[in-house]
């Protein structure tokens, strides 16, 4: 699993006219899944996600969780974050999982993600076409990969 984090003021996920999921300061994540993923992957990537100190403390250094601050998590699927860019000039999605075996991996992200935060998290909705608005805060990005664990 490949995880962008994003530290935001502000996220939403819109389908057409429809907000689907939106936030204050907090974390905008958007989430790859590829075939090899398992949900072996999930716990350690959510706990490592909530445990990110990215967040500052009084002192305005990076010291702070996302449990500490008291923030919200705004996930987004993006099957993109798998392409292959290796041959020619069109990316190519076939390391991306195909629907049967990222939407249960997706939900079981979404569910242990608000069980480690402790709260509900939004989400957009897989395979849609969608828009995300946000205002990086920083800007801070994160890329975590379940795979190399760095």
């Amino acid at each position: 699993m490949r995880a962008v984090i994003q530290r935001v003021s502000e996220a939403s996920v819109s389908i057409g006219d429809r907000i689907t999921g939106s936030i204050g300061p907090g974390l905008l994540i958007l989430l790859g899944i590829e075939e090899a993923d398992t949900a072996e992957n999930i716990p350690w990537l959510t706990g490592k996600i909530v445990r990110l100190r990215i967040f500052d403390d009084n002192d305005g250094v990076m010291n702070r969780s996302i449990l500490e601050s008291g923030g919200e998590i705004l996930v987004v699927s993006q099957f993109t974050l798998h392409a292959s860019t290796r041959k020619g000039n069109r990316p190519s999605y076939i390391r991306a999982a195909r629907p049967g075996i990222a939407i249960p991996l997706y939900r079981q992200f979404i569910t242990q993600l608000e069980t480690d935060l402790g709260k509900s998290v939004p989400t957009g909705e897989f395979g849609a076409m969608m828009k995300v608005r946000l205002i990086n805060d920083g800007p801070v990005t994160i890329l975590m990969d379940s795979r190399i664990r760095e």
